[in-house]
């Protein structure tokens, strides 16, 4: 057996080895992004370790994962609108051609962003930006992490 989480991040999650879990929602985890270039950057992961793409999920669990979606949407732009005056909308993005689970991207995007990519999607970043250190996960965002559970868990008690 691996010991890597990242082999395995649903089961890791589930497991409760996922380092980068802020919550558990009612249909998946949300996680932090691995990389944070666009500061705030999270991913919704599902919690059926079976689960590839939407479709495989019953309707009732595809409706509680888009919620979940939604959940962590409104918690990211809550949380980035307050942190940074060049916060400017979030992009939502479900697509599953690398990763083998269901998974979707919960990206803030800035007016603050070079002009050959503002408007176009993030995949318009050059590949040294994905691969910088200085954008990789680390305890300098422990306070943005926090931020987002905080803001997670209070959108989720109004809305329980």
């Amino acid at each position: 057996m691996t010991t890597d989480w990242r082999a395995d991040r649903v089961r890791a999650a589930l497991d409760g080895r996922n380092p980068t879990v802020l919550r558990r929602l009612n249909a998946g985890f949300a996680v932090i992004g691995d990389v944070q270039h666009l500061p705030g950057y999270c991913v919704l992961i599902t919690d059926d370790p079976a689960a590839d793409r939407l479709a495989d999920l019953p309707r009732d669990r595809r409706l509680a994962f888009l919620a979940d979606l939604d959940l962590l949407g409104a918690a990211v732009a809550a949380v980035c609108a307050r942190r940074d005056p060049g916060f400017r909308r979030i992009n939502y993005e479900i697509l599953g051609n690398r990763d083998g689970f269901l998974h979707a991207h919960v990206r803030p995007r800035y007016h603050w962003e070079p002009v050959e990519v503002r408007d176009w999607p993030v995949y318009r970043y050059p590949d040294e930006v994905w691969r910088d250190p200085a954008y990789a996960l680390g305890s300098r965002h422990d306070d943005l992490r926090a931020q987002l559970a905080t803001e997670l868990d209070r959108l989720a008690d109004d809305a329980g």
